[in-house]
């Protein structure tokens, strides 16, 4: 099998509905994009860490602390589309042919990332067999079933993704809800993508996806378009900072 060249793409959008100006709220002395970044580059087996974003301010912090910028228009929907609308320059930076080259989309506001999710995800990809795309699931907790705010994935007995939603899936007819996890197992979906490049370029081409939509589930366009997401079990989610009590959560959790 050819050498794989792994780049781990940041898309960092300032502006946020729930949390305004989140990336660089303070945790621990440095802002949350710098803590996101400096954990990605202690990932091993990684060639490149590239921040992509409209934000001149988030560039020239980017460029201050050493990492290169690739600058995406500010009509990105999405984490993903903006990190396909320069795929090819990522393709540039791991130095290798896209269908050789791992992108990994890693959110910006996940300031408590272990860098070993991304080496166990490049590991994944190539026991896989390089699959299209591939993400981590995690098993959810009783009270967590039922929570929107938690994203849940139905999977195959192949760990295939069926679908994703904020809904618990499966539905467990005649049981109470309170106790459909003593009946399956339920998976919560950890913000992590692995596109091989070459899949990652036909993003900008896939149809609107009105679950995408409904959902506000950026990986419902993959579904609905047929492209397999691959999924693989870690122990446990990776805090995102929505809300002004998860980056106190993050706070304390960082010992700030």
């Amino acid at each position: 099998m050819r050498q794989l060249q792994v780049v781990v793409a940041v898309p960092a959008r300032l502006e946020s509905a729930r949390l305004p100006g989140k990336l660089l709220a303070e945790i621990a002395g440095k802002p949350m994009l710098q803590h996101v970044l400096q954990r990605c580059q202690q990932a091993r087996s990684v060639a490149a860490v590239v921040v992509c974003t409209d934000s001149d301010r988030v560039r020239h912090l980017a460029e201050t602390w050493g990492i290169p910028v690739l600058m995406t228009s500010p009509r990105c929907a999405s984490g993903s589309e903006r990190i396909a609308s320069v795929v090819d320059q990522l393709v540039a930076a791991g130095g290798a042919a896209p269908d050789q080259t791992l992108v990994i989309n890693v959110q910006a506001d996940q300031p408590l990332l272990d860098p070993k999710l991304i080496e166990l995800m490049v590991d994944q990809f190539v026991a896989l067999r390089r699959p299209p795309v591939l993400t981590p699931v995690y098993p959810l907790a009783a009270d967590k079933i039922h929570d929107p705010n938690v994203v849940k994935v139905l999977r195959a007995s192949d760990g295939r993704a069926i679908t994703f939603s904020r809904s618990a899936l499966p539905h467990v007819r005649g049981v109470p809800p309170e106790q459909w996890g003593e009946h399956t197992s339920y998976w919560g979906h950890v913000g992590l993508y692995g596109f091989r490049a070459d899949v990652l370029a036909g993003w900008m081409a896939l149809p609107s996806s009105s679950l995408e939509q409904l959902e506000k589930l950026e990986q419902m366009r993959l579904i609905e378009a047929g492209i397999p997401l691959q999924t693989y079990a870690v122990d446990q989610d990776c805090l995102s900072v929505d809300t002004p009590e998860q980056l106190e959560q993050a706070r304390v959790l960082a010992g700030s």
